[in-house]
């Protein structure tokens, strides 16, 4: 008779094998630390890094004890995701085939200056965090702009370096940014959209995008490129121009939210075999295919500085099983860079009520 209540034993390990299975795990242990080795930037001192990335930001925007460096000023917002079919053959992740998933989101303004007047910059932001009911999460960030300035990290990095105050004035070199936008061709849409955008009176109003392509994988591991958009089903869509003040943003959100719930379509736009997948400084052409993907349902706000979104880092390459990120080098980017200010942040936890009185005065 086998005695079934405990599992037969296994053949112990030959040399060989256990050699084998050791350099194994060390190799994979190996790779790990050379991956983060590289994101540090301890193998290359010359190549970009997450912290002269943040430092640059930093030095541009000033410090400010609790915040984002970048996007620093916004307010949370709470609600759910309502799906359609659309997305389910080129997706696998729950979120496209689940009737509701709660959302985290939070609305803000790009750079770094939690004071910012809300009229100071035409471009608005929208991040999210979908959380499935299998426990794995979507994260996203959006802006307002159809492309992003430049294609790579490095650009990114000389583009910030351009707008650093000079020393001996302590404002930039206004010759600086038109040399770097001369010396980068890719620019030349971007610059084409910046003339002639103007600040919005309204988070709701705005259409937000991805920038950055992406990969839906759907059950059988079919891989399909594409961005998406979040685009807004209020009447008053078009917006009007921003007032003047400083903080009207957040006080139009809170007044239309008393009025109901607020609706974004996610539209997500199928590349062709020719489009751009890894440069988020190229457009794709019209007539690419576009799905309905569902509704984004918002429902009501929190302060940024107590509220549920407070604590997130919207790393866009925080995905569930059926997306995944392109190859695009400014994601691999936004997600280290935002890793090393949430570090930064949450170790000054402790001093947001300080910011709250500073900002309250």
């Amino acid at each position: 008779m086998v005695d079934r209540s405990s599992p037969p034993t296994r053949p112990p390990l030959s040399a060989a094998s256990l050699t084998l299975r050791l350099t194994g795990i060390a190799v994979v242990v190996a790779a790990l630390a050379g991956a983060f080795a590289y994101v540090n930037g301890t193998l290359d001192p010359q190549r970009l890094t997450p912290k002269a990335l943040i430092n640059v930001l930093e030095k541009n925007n000033g410090v400010h004890p609790g915040f984002r460096r970048n996007h620093a000023k916004g307010v949370c917002v709470i609600g759910h995701f309502e799906s359609t079919a659309e997305a389910r053959s080129y997706s696998r992740a729950q979120v496209f085939s689940e009737a509701r998933t709660p959302v985290v989101g939070r609305f803000a303004l790009p750079a770094g200056n939690p004071y910012a007047p809300d009229s100071a910059v035409p471009i608005r932001s929208m991040a999210l965090r979908f959380t499935q009911a299998n426990g794995q999460q979507w994260r996203t960030g959006m802006n307002s702009m159809p492309v992003f300035p430049v294609g790579t990290p490095e650009a990114f990095y000389q583009f910030q370096q351009a707008q650093s105050p000079d020393p001996a004035t302590g404002k930039p070199n206004p010759t600086a940014a038109p040399a770097f936008f001369g010396s980068h061709p890719e620019s030349a849409p971007f610059l084409a959209w910046i003339k002639t955008a103007k600040p919005s009176a309204s988070y709701a109003t705005e259409t937000y995008n991805s920038v950055n392509a992406f990969y839906l994988v759907n059950a059988a591991g079919q891989r399909q490129a594409v961005r998406w958009q979040m685009v807004p089903v209020a009447q008053d869509a078009v917006g009007a121009t921003a007032p003047e003040g400083s903080d009207f943003l957040e006080k139009d959100l809170v007044q239309r939210l008393s009025a109901g719930p607020l609706r974004w379509q996610l539209r997500i736009t199928l590349a062709n075999p020719e489009d751009p997948v890894d440069d988020a400084s190229k457009a794709w052409p019209d007539g690419r295919k576009v799905l309905n993907a569902g509704t984004l349902v918002l429902e009501s706000t929190q302060p940024q500085l107590n509220g549920e979104c407070r604590d997130i880092n919207y790393d866009p390459l925080v995905l569930p099983s059926g997306i995944e990120g392109s190859h695009d080098p400014l994601l691999a980017a936004r997600s280290a860079g935002y890793a090393n200010s949430y570090l930064r942040r949450t170790s000054e936890v402790s001093q947001l009520p300080a910011a709250k009185q500073e900002a309250q005065q």
